[in-house]
């Protein structure tokens, strides 16, 4: 036996919820993302994806996909810094940086790769970064990666930002980290007091809009817009694997930041550009959320009827203002049980468990997209009301 081998033969935690029939992990689809979604032979309704705009089937971006393989065939087979960059990275790096706002943008292969690399050389020695503690897992395996000195606040806790801003040298750089939509929660970072608190330590801030675009702000801008902030944001970070229907990332950031970051940032040279049909679907999801903002009313009319009618079921959904709506649970087992039975009566969630959450926190995750209807949601209530009450979690 080798020495990772026998190192990790003990590990059996995933085992023994599959030997309990509880495993709720991998499973696998058989049909494209929509409200409903064809699992192990049957259909389900789809309540645990994050494509908010409800864009993953639309005809029109995977003509776009089409089209891109058709002209730049399968991938580029290097990074951007090199060979791997096509006249659609520039556009949607120009469209994104028009987009939010900001003077210039870079398109990343992943999301996560976004975070890991603009915070391992955007701050460094002798620099502060600052987090929520409920950041993304991304950025904080990003801040690990810095030589800045890494501190954190409570979740959403001004006064306890505050008590950490004070301790440190007025004249060093200080960057504040935060989710604008928080991914479990689905509440939002207090962006009006950083920003205050922004000002009265002298610091910079970088939001992660991976959440927040399709979902808030004029044409679906993002948080960040929809407080009427975005030029006291100094880095905006996104995704395309939520939104924008597709995969990558990517930061935008003043004309300087940019340059700085196109030069040094590893996981920008060093990574393989994002592939051609990839890149033109998030195009084109792009374009469609700011032709076509009924999309985004339809969304804030399931979110707002979903809140109200969990909240009248006596659900506890926490401080949640936006699509994804915990449904808190309190007990690791019981959140393992409410997932596979809510699966057996027709509705997919997601569990949340540590480490993403603390052991008394667990819930699952209902979140909602353009493509849902009432109906959608109804039967979605109504199943997880019959689940709850069967585990003992609702009276």
């Amino acid at each position: 036996m080798g020495q990772l081998e026998e190192r990790y033969k003990n590990y059996r935690e995933p085992q023994k919820y599959m030997e309990a029939g509880v495993y709720p992990y991998f499973r696998v689809i058989t049909s494209k993302q929509g409200p409903e979604v064809t699992m192990d032979g049957h259909k389900v309704l789809m309540f645990g994806s994050n494509a908010y705009t409800g864009l993953t089937g639309d005809e029109r971006v995977i003509q776009a996909a089409h089209r891109a393989l058709d002209k730049y065939g399968s991938g580029c087979a290097g990074s951007r810094f090199l060979n791997g960059t096509l006249d659609i990275h520039v556009q949607l790096e120009k469209e994104l940086a028009e987009f939010v706002h900001k003077d210039g943008a870079l398109c990343f292969s992943t999301g996560f790769s976004v975070n890991a690399g603009v915070l391992a050389v955007v701050v460094g020695r002798g620099d502060y970064i600052i987090c929520d503690d409920r950041d993304h897992a991304s950025i904080v395996d990003g801040r690990r990666l810095s030589f800045a000195t890494q501190l954190h606040y409570k979740h959403n806790d001004m006064e306890d930002l505050e008590r950490v801003l004070k301790k440190l040298p007025h004249d060093a750089i200080k960057l504040i980290v935060v989710d604008g939509v928080f991914s479990m929660e689905g509440d939002l970072a207090n962006l009006p007091e950083i920003v205050r608190l922004k000002h009265k330590y002298n610091c910079s801030i970088m939001v992660d809009e991976a959440h927040g675009i399709g979902v808030f702000g004029k044409q679906g801008r993002g948080v960040c817009d929809h407080f009427g902030l975005t030029d006291e944001v100094d880095l905006i970070m996104g995704t395309f694997s939520k939104s924008l229907a597709s995969i990558g990332g990517f930061i935008a950031s003043d004309k300087e930041t940019i340059n700085y970051l196109r030069h040094t940032c590893r996981t920008y040279i060093f990574s393989a550009s994002d592939t051609p049909a990839a890149t033109a679907s998030a195009l084109e999801a792009l374009h469609i959320i700011q032709e076509e903002p009924e999309r985004i009313d339809h969304l804030w009319e399931v979110t707002n009827y979903a809140l109200k009618r969990f909240r009248e079921e006596g659900f506890e959904i926490g401080d949640t203002e936006s699509p994804i709506i915990p449904l808190y649970v309190r007990d690791i087992n019981k959140t393992f049980e409410v997932t596979k039975l809510a699966f057996e009566n027709g509705a997919f969630i997601n569990p949340v468990i540590p480490p993403a959450c603390a052991p008394t926190d667990t819930l699952v995750r209902f979140s909602l997209m353009a493509t849902h209807n009432i109906e959608h949601v109804e039967r979605g209530v109504q199943i997880l009301k019959k689940v709850f009450k069967e585990v003992g979690v609702l009276k």
